[in-house]
């Protein structure tokens, strides 16, 4: 792996790719540090670390959130409503249907009608928050409609500006510019969650207290190095499904049998991001209505309780099925199969290899959501029995962005680096 970065350096159209993204990525953490004008951080952030919710949303977004900084709504918006989007699109909306199936062209008006549904949701969540906590907390100087107005502006204006930054990154710098983005937000707050984990850890007066808190703390180590383990055997593993061509030309060899790789996890972590909305939507709706009933259902569906613990697992496996429905379409996979003359060998053609598909991706979603549901609640579950607040306690969500993204990249790098490589022994 020193070898590749290495040879990565040497390169210097990649190397300046690498510099540009850390130029963006600064760009992105001072805006992080700046808050909107006329709020009072200080009240804000000692009042996330007691809600889960916004703690994991804190945690996502590198600890923007707590502050109300320029940039606290992060890329959130817009992914909702590429998701959204995408879901209207699978013959929903007959117009977004046909920019779906009309290449280039069509990807990049559905992308334009993305951004677009992307500011009205930003504005209107971030309308939501500021009137929220503003209700709950009294965090703004102006608290009046004009205030709101204002202060969900910049929040949008923000959330626009880190999706160009994103842009430019996915263009002139390296990997997917809105996921570099989100993993360094998590990664950037990583070190402080070590600290804050050694001072109540490792805190105690006596001797004997710290040294059992030394080793609490070399335990809670050991742990998050199990869940970064546990995440990349999830992300990596898959299910092969051996198949085979009927036409001698498009196979390698006489005997040859390819694969048809289904992955564990094809969801990755759309599903959590997923429950983490069905459970803040209605807090937000109902805070502009009823402060009594915001308080009750917030504490109803808090993820520091069984119930909402219980919801919260629930939602998660129920997305990981119907979000792994979108991304694998067996029908699809069966038609293709059958049009490129392949098969599954003890399978005919057509809707048993249909039927098959279907029934091994259910199984595999299984163990998918399963592995998803543990690394999605094991943060809210450690503060029921340790010390350790929700705050700081071992993040699987997070972990799976960051694996993920530095997966992804990482292979990214490496097929630049053999592309070059590749053209240069060509020249």
């Amino acid at each position: 792996m020193l070898r590749t970065f290495a040879s990565l350096f040497k390169n210097k159209e990649t190397r300046n790719r690498i510099f540009f993204t850390l130029a963006m990525l600064l760009i992105y953490r001072i805006g992080s540090a700046i808050p909107v004008p006329g709020v009072d951080s200080a009240a804000l952030a000692s009042q996330i670390s007691d809600n889960s919710i916004l703690s994991m949303m804190n945690l996502l977004g590198g600890g923007a959130l707590e502050k109300l900084s320029v940039f606290a709504m992060g890329v959130g918006p817009y992914i909702t409503s590429s998701i959204i989007i995408q879901l209207l699109s699978m013959d929903v909306i007959p117009a977004l249907s046909e920019m779906a199936k009309s290449g280039q062209t069509g990807r990049m008006k559905m992308d334009k009608v993305t951004r677009y549904l992307a500011v009205v949701l930003s504005f209107i969540q971030a309308y939501g928050l500021v009137y929220g906590f503003d209700r709950q907390y009294a965090i703004l100087e102006n608290n009046n409609f004009s205030g709101y107005i204002f202060t969900a502006t910049v929040l949008t204006a923000g959330t626009m500006f880190l999706i160009w930054i994103g842009d430019r990154i996915s263009q002139r710098g390296i990997g997917n510019g809105l996921s570099i983005l989100i993993f360094s937000g998590i990664v950037s707050n990583m070190p402080a969650q070590f600290v804050q984990a050694w001072n109540i850890l490792a805190g105690g007066t006596t001797q004997s207290e710290a040294f059992n808190g030394v080793l609490q703390f070399a335990l809670f180590c050991l742990m998050y190095l199990f869940i970064i383990i546990f995440v990349i055997i999830m992300e990596t593993a898959v299910r092969k499904i051996p198949i085979q061509y009927t036409n001698s030309s498009n196979m390698r060899g006489g005997g040859d049998i390819n694969f048809l790789p289904f992955k564990i996890n094809s969801a990755s972590v759309i599903p959590v991001i997923f429950a983490q909305a069905i459970m803040t939507a209605p807090q937000i709706i109902i805070s502009f209505f009823n402060t009594d009933l915001y308080n009750k259902l917030s504490n109803f569906l808090s993820l520091n309780r069984p119930i909402g613990l219980c919801i919260y697992a629930i939602l998660t496996v129920l997305f990981t099925f119907f979000y792994t429905d979108l991304q694998v379409d067996p029908e699809r996979v069966a038609e293709n199969l059958n049009k490129s003359g392949a098969y599954i060998p003890g399978i005919r053609p057509g809707s048993e290899t249909r039927t098959y598909l279907k029934k091994v991706l259910k199984r595999i979603t299984v163990l998918g959501a399963t592995a998803l549901v543990i690394v999605a609640i094991l943060p809210y579950i450690l503060p029921m029995f340790t010390s350790l607040p929700t705050s700081i306690a071992i993040g699987g969500t997070g972990i799976i962005i960051v694996v993920g993204v530095a997966m992804e990249t990482y292979s990214q790098l490496k097929g630049q680096l053999a592309q070059k490589n590749y053209q240069g022994f060509l020249r």
